[in-house]
């Protein structure tokens, strides 16, 4: 692939001698952090006073968290900042819907690339602060969600013929989104809670797109979601099979992430980590949510699960999804900071 004739991102290399090093800890969920700050629709408009950016739109904005690296990004620097104090060493941006595709929701298509970058310059500025803070390297995750539309499957029982979204749509939206990523100062690029492997291929090829155009291959990290107990993605596939639909993008890292805690992610951890040849990457909810849709599993709870994957040698990165603070990934980084990372295999 022409991607692979790139120079690398000097990312790289920083990320390369860290993994060797130790298992590297990334932050936990951004949507729990956002959802204690108690923000109003003027919040997440700007409207409310004292912002640069103000929105103006017909559509409710109450909700669309990547709106807010526009119009509250000090509040937004400083929860990454909160995650990197509590020994996180990579950051995710905070664009999960910062497609044209999922920001149609909100009317906000042609805010897509303002957005991105925005995201990417708040995460980026954060990672600095640290970074000076202490000396230890930080980088940046442009976080590339899955998109609510599905390239696999049809939304329509009567209709399984029907796709709402084409692989050339997807390419074109996650296109957009990584080149405002790249510009905005990420390090690495990281496709996360894949649902539908077709809609990651879209991801990955609109990434090396995006590298040619920069002149640099950023590092991948792609990151499945397991979505109940049968053991597969939506879209039917197997940890094992997942593995091999991403291998030729030779990722950074490859992984799970989301819908399950860590205890009910072991199993189909410890078959990916069996065939993968990439470094492997698990960032788990804080177990699973009751019946108000909030995650009762604590910090000591939550790393002790985690505890056993780096016990049993499956993991290169590891962190925290829904429902996990600063304090989950503290606790997580104690426990395992002094575990050995998995062995890459040959």
């Amino acid at each position: 692939m022409q991607a692979f004739k790139l120079p690398d991102h000097p990312s790289l290399a920083r990320l390369r001698a860290a993994a060797e090093e130790r298992i590297l800890i990334l932050d936990g969920a951004m949507g729990t952090m956002i959802q204690t700050l108690g923000l109003s629709e003027e919040d997440f408009t700007g409207s409310s006073g004292g912002h640069s950016c103000h929105l103006h739109s017909d559509h409710a904005q109450k909700g669309n968290n990547d709106l807010l690296a526009l119009t509250q990004p000090d509040a937004i620097e400083d929860l990454h900042l909160q995650f990197l104090r509590a020994g996180a060493d990579i950051i995710e941006t905070n664009t999960f819907s910062g497609t044209t595709i999922a920001q149609a929701d909100y009317g906000l298509e042609e805010k897509v690339h303002d957005l991105n970058v925005a995201g990417a310059r708040c995460a980026r500025a954060a990672a600095d602060r640290a970074e000076a803070e202490d000396g230890r390297p930080r980088f940046v995750a442009g976080a590339v969600g899955p998109t609510n539309r599905t390239a696999s499957i049809s939304p329509d029982v009567n209709d399984p013929g029907f796709r709402a979204v084409t692989f050339d749509d997807l390419r074109v939206a996650y296109g957009q989104q990584i080149r405002a990523l790249i510009e905005g100062g990420s390090d690495l690029i990281l496709i996360e809670t894949i649902f539908d492997t077709l809609n990651a291929k879209a991801a990955i090829f609109a990434a090396f797109e995006a590298f040619a155009e920069a002149g640099q291959r950023l590092p991948l990290m792609i990151s499945g979601t397991i979505t109940d107990a049968s053991g597969r993605t939506l879209s039917g596939q197997t940890p094992t099979a997942f593995w091999h639909s991403v291998a030729h993008a030779r990722p950074f890292t490859v992984g799970l992430n989301c819908a399950l805690g860590a205890e009910a992610m072991r199993p189909h951890l410890t078959e990916l980590s069996g065939v993968a040849t990439s470094r492997i990457c698990a960032y788990p909810n804080a177990g699973l949510p009751n019946a108000f849709g909030e995650y009762d599993e604590g910090p000591d709870e939550t790393a002790a699960q985690v505890a056993r994957f780096a016990a049993e040698g499956l993991i290169n990165v590891t962190g925290g999804c829904c429902g996990t603070t600063p304090e989950h990934i503290r606790a997580i980084a104690d426990v395992v900071k002094d575990s050995a990372p998995r062995e890459v295999r040959a």
